[in-house]
């Protein structure tokens, strides 16, 4: 029997999340036929994390890895995921869970959003061009410096007027700010760079807040399906342990 992933996302009241998530969890299973794949979310969504390793626990699996679908080591991948697997454990003592990092900070995640910025519009080799590398924005300030470095390293690797992170919440620059710094280096054009999974009520927020401020901005689409690897490995690494010693 093989070992279910389980990959779970922050959830939303938004359609669209859900339907992103389950498009990304197809692309898993097309990437590898015949694993074990269930989606399940922390919040807002159904079904919840407790639900889906209980069911699976129930079908008889007794190992089980859980892939956070979050780009960052902020509160939900610190605290909620843990405790959430922490409690399942408790009730259902059958049931070995290993947690999987979450997907970013890594290249192909980069790549995945500079692949959804051309799709956009944005040409990446216009000199003229101000990347605002968008994320959701994290109260733990090494999440938000993780996202802050992918948009330096941009800039050292593009030939564009620059590269700026911005956050939705709860912390800043906000997209305004970001964009007047662009425009202060010689943007002339702004596209706006996704650092989410799926679509919601912040990735709006940026599209709002960008559009506000240029309505000419080009506004890249979330991740979705194109993290189906990054999943898949981090699903493997997480096994690795429980491999070695079996």
């Amino acid at each position: 029997m093989s070992v279910p992933l389980v990959a779970v996302a922050h959830g939303s009241r938004d359609p669209r999340s859900a339907a992103t998530v389950a498009r990304l969890l197809d692309a898993v299973r097309a990437h590898q036929p015949g694993l074990v794949v269930r989606g399940a979310f922390l919040d807002l969504s159904a079904p919840r994390l407790g639900d889906v390793l209980a069911a699976l626990d129930e079908d008889g699996h007794r190992e089980v890895v859980v892939v956070p679908l979050l780009l960052g080591a902020a509160y939900h991948a610190r605290v909620d995921v843990p405790a959430l697997v922490a409690e399942s454990v408790a009730r259902l003592p059958r049931l070995s869970v290993s947690t999987a990092a979450v997907l970013g900070p890594d290249s192909r995640v980069e790549a995945a959003a500079l692949s959804r910025l051309a799709a956009a519009g944005a040409r990446l080799d216009d000199e003229r061009l101000g990347v605002v590398l968008a994320a959701a924005g994290s109260s733990h300030q090494p999440a938000n410096a993780a996202v802050a470095d992918v948009a330096r390293c941009w800039s050292r690797r593009h030939p564009w007027a620059g590269a700026v992170a911005a956050f939705a919440s709860a912390a800043g620059p906000d997209l305004d700010t970001a964009i007047n710094r662009l425009r202060a280096r010689g943007a002339r054009r702004i596209a706006v760079a996704s650092w989410f999974v799926a679509p919601g009520r912040l990735p709006d927020r940026v599209t709002a807040q960008a559009r506000r401020a240029d309505p000419a901005a080009l506004v890249a689409a979330p991740l979705g399906s194109a993290l189906a690897e990054v999943v898949l490995d981090r699903y493997r690494a997480a096994r690795v342990p429980a491999l070695r010693y079996a």
